[in-house]
């Protein structure tokens, strides 16, 4: 199984890009996908879920209201549509998929935590 994250590189503050994940080698229709990020001296944080069918998201806090999250099980792609970026969204992005299936609470501090990560893209907002 593989997780392959592209679309990462250097935005100005307000600006907006598109981080994708290409899925291989499992079924990841069957897999929710979660988008994590890690910053600089800081640890890991989920960012943002989506289940197999996208029918459940889930999002931190502090990017509600300026990224999406999406997918097209047919391609076997993830997304995630980060808009409005802040300095503080400078981080290395990780997606990571599970077999669990579950966005609901805690959905980034699952035992044993997800089953496959990407080796990350990194975001980079600054002037």
């Amino acid at each position: 199984s593989q997780l392959v994250e592209s679309g990462g590189g250097l935005v100005q503050p307000g600006g907006s890009l598109r981080l994708s994940c290409t899925a291989s080698g499992f079924s990841s229709v069957y897999y929710a996908i979660g988008w994590f990020r890690q910053a600089p001296g800081k640890e890991r944080e989920g960012v943002s879920c989506i289940t197999s069918n996208g029918d459940i998201t889930n999002y931190a806090q502090s990017v509600k209201g300026r990224f999406t999250i999406s997918r097209d099980n047919a391609k076997s792609m993830g997304y995630l549509q980060m808009n409005s970026l802040e300095p503080e969204d400078t981080a290395v992005y990780y997606c990571a998929a599970d077999r669990r299936n579950w966005c609901g609470s805690n959905w980034d501090t699952l035992p044993g935590g997800m089953d496959d990560w990407g080796k990350g893209t990194l975001v980079t907002v600054s002037s």
